[in-house]
C-alpha cells in the first residue's frame, strides 16, 4: 500500500472503479511505477455470481477471490493506493483533474480513468432479481456450458432478446417469451422455428423455484436456467457529468471513447463494461489493461 502522504499529492492517475477493468488499467501503469489512486465502492457488477467462466486461467473461480487476489498484488506495488470510497464528483481537465467523494475527500490528478461498470435495468419480472446471477443471466458464454443442455428460457426485453433467442440454442433447447414487448414478424419467426426455437406468447406472472416460469394462465414451465438482455447505463454518471461524451448502443448508453480509450474530454479516459460492447470479464481486463497503456503514453508524450 502506498504511503500516506500519497493522499494528499498529486496522482498520475486517478481511476475512478476498482473492478477487473480498473485493476488491469492501474497494474500497467504502476508497473510504469506511476503514482495511481483507485477509488472504489466495492459493488462488482458480478458480486452475484458464485462463479466466472471464459476467463482463461480463472474459469471456474470465485469472481470475489479474482478481485480479491488481482487487489493484493497491486497493493504490492509502492505507488499505489487504494481508498475504499465512491466518487460522486470529477471537474477540472487534463493535467489538473478533482474527484470529490461522498466520505468528503479530494484526490488531484493529472488524468483520470473511469472504469465505474454499468447498472443494468431488469425487466419488471416478479422473481427475476432475486435469481439475478444465480439462475438468470445475460451472457451464454459465461454461463450456458454449466447448464449441461438442459431447458433454457429466454425473456424478451426488447430487439437484442431476438439475437439472444437466435443464439442461446448452441447451448440447450430453447423456448422464447415474448412478454408483451416484442412483436415477431414473419421472417423473425420462421426464423426461429427454424432453429427449433418455442415461442411463448403467453405474458409471464412470476419467477419461482430454481428457474421456474410461471405464466399468467398458471402454466408452469421449469427449466436448467433463463437468460434475458438488461439495457445497461454507466453506473454512476460521474463522466457524463464532467463533460464525457456518451454513445448509445443496442445494450444502453456507454461512455463514447476512441482507440486510445480517451473520452471527449481531453485527458480523462474510460475503459471496461462502461465504454465498450459486449460485456465479460475478459473482455473488461483486456480493455481495462489497454487504457492503463495508453494513458500511460500520453503522459510520457
Amino acid at each position: 500500500m502506498a504511503k500516506e502522504e500519497n493522499l494528499i499529492m498529486q496522482q498520475d492517475v486517478i481511476i475512478v472503479g476498482g473492478s477487473y477493468a480498473g485493476m488491469a488499467a492501474a497494474l500497467q501503469l504502476v508497473r510504469a511505477r506511476r503514482s495511481v489512486l483507485v477509488i472504489d465502492a466495492g459493488k462488482r457488477r458480478n458480486r452475484f455470481a458464485a462463479h466466472a467462466h471464459g476467463f482463461l486461467g480463472q474459469d471456474g473461480v470465485d469472481p470475489a477471490m479474482i478481485a480479491q487476489t488481482a487487489r493484493a498484488q497491486l497493493e504490492a506495488y509502492p505507488t499505489l493506493t487504494w481508498t475504499e470510497d465512491m466518487a460522486e464528483a470529477a471537474s477540472g481537465n487534463k493535467d489538473a483533474f478533482a474527484v470529490k467523494t461522498v466520505n468528503g475527500s479530494r484526490y488531484d490528478g493529472r488524468r483520470i480513468l473511469f472504469a465505474t461498470g454499468v447498472s443494468d435495468a431488469l425487466p419488471n419480472v416478479e422473481g427475476l432479481a432475486e435469481r439475478w446471477g444465480r439462475s438468470v443471466f445475460h451472457c451464454p458464454y459465461c454461463h450456458g456450458y454449466e447448464l449441461k443442455q438442459g431447458r433454457i428460457g429466454v425473456i424478451a426485453t426488447g430487439p437484442m432478446s431476438v439475437h439472444q433467442a437466435q443464439l442461446i440454442p448452441e447451448w440447450g433447447a430453447v423456448t422464447f417469451f415474448t412478454n408483451g414487448v416484442v412483436t415477431l414478424d414473419d421472417a423473425v419467426r420462421a426464423d426461429l422455428v427454424a432453429r427449433k426455437v418455442a415461442i411463448e406468447e403467453t405474458p409471464i406472472r412470476r419467477l419461482d423455484g430454481d428457474a421456474d416460469v410461471i405464466l399468467v394462465d398458471e402454466r408452469r414451465l421449469a427449466f436448467a436456467g433463463l437468460f434475458t438482455a438488461t439495457r445497461n447505463t454507466p453506473a454512476t454518471p460521474i463522466a457524463a457529468e464532467l463533460g464525457c461524451a456518451m454513445a448509445e448502443t443496442p445494450f444502453g448508453t456507454q461512455v463514447q471513447t476512441d482507440e486510445m480509450k480517451e473520452t471527449s474530454v481531453a485527458g480523462a479516459f474510460a475503459c471496461g463494461d462502461t465504454a465498450r460492447v459486449p460485456h465479460s470479464v475478459s473482455l473488461a481486463v483486456a480493455d481495462g489493461a489497454w487504457a492503463g497503456a495508453t494513458i500511460h503514453r500520453s503522459l510520457v508524450f
